[in-house]
Parts: C-alpha cells; sequence; structure tokens
C-alpha cells in the first residue's frame, strides 16, 4: 500500500508503528521513532480547527486530526473558529499537490 496512491483514491490514510504506537507524520514505511515497519490503516478524517485565513470568499485552516497530524485546507462552507470540529470530506492530489477539502460539524 501506498500513501500517495490511496490519496489519488480519495483515501487519506495514516501510517503508525505497531511496536511503538507511533504515528508517523509525513506517512512512511517506517517508523521514524523505532525504525520498525509501519502498518496503514484509514484516518477518521475528524479534527480540530488550529488556525484558519480567509481569500476572497473562501476560508483555509490548518487542522489537527486525530490529535497528531496537521493539514492544510479548504473549509467547505460556514464561518470557522479555533477549536471548531472539522472532518475531511474530500482529498487527493492534484498538479502533485495534496488538497484536503474540510466540513465544520456542528
Amino acid at each position: 500500500m501506498n500513501f500517495e496512491s490511496e490519496l489519488k483514491k480519495g483515501n487519506f490514510l495514516i501510517s503508525e508503528c505497531p511496536q511503538c504506537k507511533k504515528t508517523t507524520w509525513p506517512p512512511s514505511e517506517f517508523c521514524n521513532q523505532c525504525l520498525g515497519n509501519n502498518t496503514w490503516r484509514k484516518s477518521s478524517g475528524m479534527g480540530i480547527i488550529i488556525e484558519f485565513s480567509k481569500k476572497e470568499n473562501i476560508y483555509f485552516c490548518v487542522a489537527e486530526i486525530e490529535d497528531s497530524i496537521k493539514i492544510m485546507g479548504e473549509i467547505d462552507s460556514g464561518v470557522p473558529e479555533i477549536g471548531s470540529q472539522i472532518c475531511i470530506i474530500n482529498c487527493g492530489i492534484t498538479n502533485g499537490n495534496y488538497f484536503f477539502k474540510l466540513k465544520l460539524l456542528d
């Protein structure tokens, strides 16, 4: 399994070490803590906004997913606040760049 090939399909995977239980980000085949082989799992896609900004009428944010992974993405709709809960509704790779579309949760 390859992170980028799965991201191209719209699947956001997380690499974790079964030995030391550490999440590795950026994703890797090997743990950067103990050098063990990582396993892959699908992310819940849930997280919180830790920063945001607005350009024209579009909000962007840095979100922390599953308490450890920071991603940057576009917010689908609504007005964000620091600490707002989000989920990933779309992800992929365009022109060699990762993209994430996020939705604010009530």
